[in-house]
């Protein structure tokens, strides 16, 4: 793995109402003190200004790592101001992410930095994306205000968060100073990881959908068979796609997760940005007259009537 420097929150968040404003430098206090910082870790990199798209959880939970004052916080229907400093951290849901580039200026494109999870490669390519920032974000902030907790495993002591592009080190330090944990990888890496995260979603959602009231630590624990014939299978998938190869072990990795974020509740939501891309390899092979790469992934979908 091509590590290049280390700083580990998952889930996009809901947007706040309308609201655009440079943060005064008392409710950056206020802000500040919801944050978990290691005081080792804050003195090692100095924080830049950011622009920060959408206040949910995550939203907060960024402008809480912060630099005292200087960040800019955008709301829903506003837009990106040309002139704000630094990166701009996209934290809304995937679906309004159209919004969002429409609400930017061009010119700043190049500095969107995208916290959502799922497939976003299609996106990026309709939109002419290339190497876009993104960040892999294993930390969870399960209401707004809390304080975000690592996504630390036992397989993965040195955290799961991982950033890719030219903003990826501004990125580290500001989750460095909420005592997170994240790598900056090269794209291959990245690619790889998110991959692997992408699998974990699709996997863990789709069998806990297949039994009602099930969190993800429910499926990890009972489920376990189910869940790893679906990893195992969406891996396969995915690395004949991409023309990749996962390092060994990426059941337990997954499944140490899981572990990490037993609490989690699961649906398939977000068809299109999760699931719907292994489904897509289904429509590919079998119009081409191929098998089906993702049998049981298509069964139980259908069982649970997502398609």
């Amino acid at each position: 793995m091509a590590v290049k420097a280390a700083v580990s929150v998952p889930g996009a968040v809901t947007p706040l109402p309308p609201l655009r404003r440079l943060l005064s430098s008392s409710s950056r206090a206020a802000a500040r003190r919801l944050a978990r910082v290691s005081p080792a870790m804050a003195a090692a990199t100095e924080v830049k200004p950011a622009v920060v798209v959408g206040g949910g959880r995550v939203g907060q939970a960024l402008l809480a790592m912060g630099p005292p004052e200087g960040d800019v916080l955008v709301g829903r229907g506003e837009k990106v101001p040309d002139g704000a400093p630094g990166p701009i951290l996209v934290c809304t849901r995937n679906d309004d992410l159209d919004a969002v580039l429409e609400a930017t200026p061009k010119s700043r494109w190049r500095d969107l930095v995208f916290f959502q999870n799922g497939m976003l490669d299609p996106w990026f390519e309709s939109k002419g994306l290339v190497d876009a920032n993104q960040v892999l974000a294993y930390f969870a902030v399960s209401k707004l205000g809390e304080p975000p907790v690592d996504g630390i495993t036992d397989t993965n002591p040195e955290g799961l968060t991982a950033a890719f592009g030219n903003w990826a080190p501004a990125v580290a330090a500001r989750l460095q100073n909420g005592g997170l944990t994240c790598k900056v990888l090269e794209k291959e890496a990245f690619q790889k990881q998110m991959l692997e995260k992408l699998i974990w979603i699709s996997a863990f959602m789709l069998v806990g959908a297949r039994h009602p009231g099930a969190t993800v630590g429910v499926v990890e624990k009972e489920y376990r068979s189910e869940v790893g014939s679906l990893i195992a299978e969406l891996a396969s998938a995915a690395a004949a796609e991409r023309g990749l190869t996962f390092d060994e072990g990426i059941e337990e990795r997954l499944c140490a997760y899981s572990r990490a974020v037993a609490h989690f509740p699961t649906a398939v939501k977000e068809f299109k940005w999760r699931n719907g891309w292994f489904y897509s390899l289904t429509e590919k092979a079998l119009a081409a007259g191929k098998p089906d790469p993702c049998p049981l992934h298509t069964a139980w979908l259908k069982e649970v009537k997502v398609i």
